[in-house]
């Protein structure tokens, strides 16, 4: 299914958990992993799952891989994640490699980052609504309300009206109450 769809998520994670079980069992040497040192089991499963992200990225249409990749890299290899998302962001149009990756950006603790890679790629007529939930969530772990506000705004550009309608009022609250964390407000 990969082969067809590299950004089969729920068919990458899959095949994900079966290749790290396998890793965490048998070492890159072939040799089975003995003992309770899960931080090896755990570099062995990462490393193997960092190895069918790579198979897979090469792929054109391929964004899935490349977001698992940054996901492993982010707190290793800051620019190579960035890289990754960025090209992950550039192959997908609908915005779903874009919410991901600022989710993962988000995730790591670096909402900048998740901004500077959300302003650079979002087209809000084009791209899944959810893409402005991941920016506003962003401005606000960064504390800048005014751009979570901002992001919200641009929203109102979105044609999928009933989407938009179910995402601002959440965002709406999320924001009130990042003012009014604020000192002087």
């Amino acid at each position: 299914m990969l082969g067809e769809d590299p950004n089969d998520a729920r068919a990458f994670q899959a095949l994900a958990e079966i290749v790290r079980r396998r890793a965490a069992e048998v070492g890159p040497d072939g040799d089975p992993l003995t003992g309770p040192d899960d931080v090896e089991r755990q570099k062995a499963a990462d490393l193997a799952v960092w190895s069918l992200g790579e198979e897979l990225a090469g792929h054109p249409r391929a964004w899935y891989p490349l977001i698992e990749l940054a996901r492993l890299s982010v707190n290793e290899d800051h620019e190579g994640a960035m890289r990754r998302l960025t090209t992950a962001s550039e192959r997908d149009q609908t915005g779903a490699a874009l919410v991901e990756g600022l989710q993962v950006l988000r995730d790591a603790g670096l909402p900048g980052d998740a901004l500077n890679l959300g302003v650079g790629h979002w087209r809000v007529r084009e791209q899944t609504p959810e893409v402005a939930r991941q920016l506003v969530l962003a401005a606000i772990e960064a504390d800048r309300p005014l751009e979570a506000r901002h992001h919200l705004d641009a929203l109102d550009l979105h044609p999928d009206k009933d989407a938009v309608a179910v995402l601002k009022p959440q965002l709406l609250r999320a924001i009130a109450q990042a003012e009014q964390s604020i000192p002087g407000t």
